[in-house]
């Protein structure tokens, strides 16, 4: 058999696979969340348009004597512009670059922690157990917003957004923490866990490869819903004034700007076109985050936050 007909085969049966599978079945004859796909890929090519294209130096300068003040929507500035004279179109563009970047991160990181304390407490239990989830409790006493500005101020301010990154991350935590903890203990209950390790497997082996892998679904489906919250969140810290400079075409920062300048003045076009990207890229990872819950076993919908 040539390598052509092999690769071929192999091609043709990933592609079986796919279609076999019962949670892409599902997902993809579920309307809302192939909405939410569409909503999620449109942001990701526009926010890789605008980062390609635009430069950042010149979305941030004033453009006094190149474009008029305060210009309302026309063909020739389809967002107008503001105070400075800058056209709000590129600058809203380029604010979806920084919610897919500072989102992904803040979700990544979040994830990682969380799923390893979470992972770490339901195998160990006992003094491992209390002091972590007891640790988690006193994190998710607080409500997140209100505790993300009060971690911010630790990070110093040259740091811009990734203040709001990583205050952000820790607010994330103890809810991928307390969600994976519930699956894992799920799966070390079964027989096959007991058998692995009376086989000599690891710690480290047996979690990461035969613990982690049936705690997944939980995670995909927290993980999706908590990019959305991760964006809007960002938003409202910058909109607060914490973590992007002056200037940036961050959302939250247009938004802050639209509503201390613009709206009162009649200008509402400086908060209308940010606010509605964000809130459009809001609404696609939720679609698709409720998508895949009940893609993946409705009964998530009493476990998933």
């Amino acid at each position: 058999m040539s390598t052509e007909t092999q690769t071929e085969t192999i091609d043709r049966g990933i592609v079986e696979r796919l279609r076999a599978s019962p949670f892409l079945s599902q997902l993809l004859s579920n309307r809302l969340a192939i909405t939410g796909i569409v909503i999620i890929v449109g942001v990701i090519l526009l926010a890789i348009y605008a980062r390609i294209t635009y430069d950042l130096s010149d979305l941030m300068a004033t453009q006094f004597g190149t474009n008029p003040s305060e210009a309302a929507p026309s063909a020739a500035y389809p967002f107008g512009t503001d105070g400075q004279a800058r056209d709000i179109f590129p600058r809203v563009m380029y604010g979806a670059w920084y919610a897919v970047l500072y989102g992904t991160v803040t979700v990544v990181a979040s994830t990682f922690l969380g799923v390893s304390l979470g992972i770490v407490a339901a195998y160990y239990g006992d003094l491992t157990d209390n002091v972590i989830m007891r640790t988690m409790d006193v994190l998710l006493s607080f409500p997140s917003l209100l505790l993300a500005l009060a971690l911010v101020t630790i990070f110093p301010e040259e740091l811009g957004l990734w203040r709001a990154v990583g205050a952000l991350t820790l607010v994330y935590t103890p809810r991928f923490a307390r969600v994976v903890r519930g699956a894992a203990l799920k799966v070390l209950e079964d027989e096959y866990t007991d058998a692995t390790k009376a086989l000599g497997a690891t710690d480290p082996r047996l979690l990461i490869r035969h613990v982690l892998p049936n705690c997944l679904a939980p995670i995909t489906v927290q993980s999706t819903l908590n990019y959305g919250l991760a964006i809007i969140d960002i938003a409202a810290l910058s909109f607060l004034g914490f973590g992007a400079s002056p200037g940036e075409p961050t959302w939250g920062m247009m938004l802050s700007n639209g509503v201390e300048f613009g709206l009162f003045s009649g200008a509402w076009w400086w908060s209308f076109f940010p606010g509605l990207l964000l809130a459009l890229t809001v609404l696609g990872f939720n679609l698709l985050g409720d998508g895949m819950r009940d893609a993946l076993d409705p009964r998530m919908r009493e476990t998933v936050d």
